[in-house]
């Protein structure tokens, strides 16, 4: 007979959800069930139905309790989230992310966290959910970096993504930002097309904010003085200062 957690895997990789209900019934202790076979990367099971897009699965995982207390990590101290959002699975990054938006800012063991990994193949709507979820808004994502210094914006140009570039400008990324090797997002660039690109963007962004900053100061600003109230103001003035000799 097969080993109850090797049906339970094979029940996700089929994506028979009504199968891993009735396991885990009779196995609750295969909640996490990590895969400690040698390519497994002790990967949960909420890890496997998410990086194969089955969202079913992940709600029934979570509602299971999968996710209580802290996210399950692999060997590699990835979430689930993590790889739903390189894989690119827009509703399981969704799902995730309402159940536990404390995780999208979580980094690996390389410190790479979900923003990072789907900015490095291209998902530019999971980007878009990552940034509106995350915890202190889209600048506190943007502003991390994993362990060579590199930000989403880096792997994004570095991979030629360009739907993502013009998402991460958008959102506030610093294109001026050095890894360790003091290198830019731009000089990170894969393609000339992706650097030429991204400094097309960076102009643009630049110049909205100079027309915003521009607008601002001219409604801050006091409406000019008609004529006639200039007319007034002179007037006021010669007979204040004809008192004042008269005094």
């Amino acid at each position: 007979m097969i080993d109850p957690s090797i049906r339970l895997r094979r029940a996700i990789h089929i994506n028979d959800h009504l199968l891993v209900k009735r396991i885990l019934r009779s196995h609750p202790y295969l909640l996490h069930n990590p895969d400690h076979s040698i390519c497994g990367n002790a990967n949960s099971n909420l890890h496997l139905a998410a990086s194969l897009g089955h969202l079913s699965i992940c709600k029934i995982l979570v509602e299971l309790g999968h996710e209580e207390g802290t996210p399950a990590l692999n060997d590699e101290h990835q979430t689930a989230l993590m790889l739903a959002a390189s894989a690119g699975h827009t509703e399981i990054v969704h799902f995730l992310c309402e159940n536990d938006p404390q995780s999208i800012l979580r980094q690996d063991i390389r410190g790479r966290d979900a923003v990072m990994e789907a900015s490095l193949n291209g998902h530019d709507t999971v980007v878009q959910i990552l940034l509106t979820w995350a915890p202190g808004g889209a600048p506190a994502a943007l502003a991390q970096a994993d362990l060579d210094g590199n930000t989403a914006l880096h792997f994004a140009s570095g991979n030629g993504n360009l739907l993502v570039l013009r998402t991460l400008l958008a959102a506030g990324a610093d294109p001026g930002r050095k890894n360790v090797w003091s290198w830019t997002p731009g000089e990170y660039s894969a393609t000339v097309q992706a650097e030429v690109y991204l400094k097309g963007l960076v102009n643009e962004v630049q110049k909205r904010k100079t027309a915003k900053r521009e607008a601002e100061e001219t409604q801050s600003a006091p409406p000019p003085l008609s004529k006639k109230d200039r007319m007034k103001g002179a007037f006021v003035k010669l007979v204040g200062r004809d008192v004042d000799v008269g005094d």
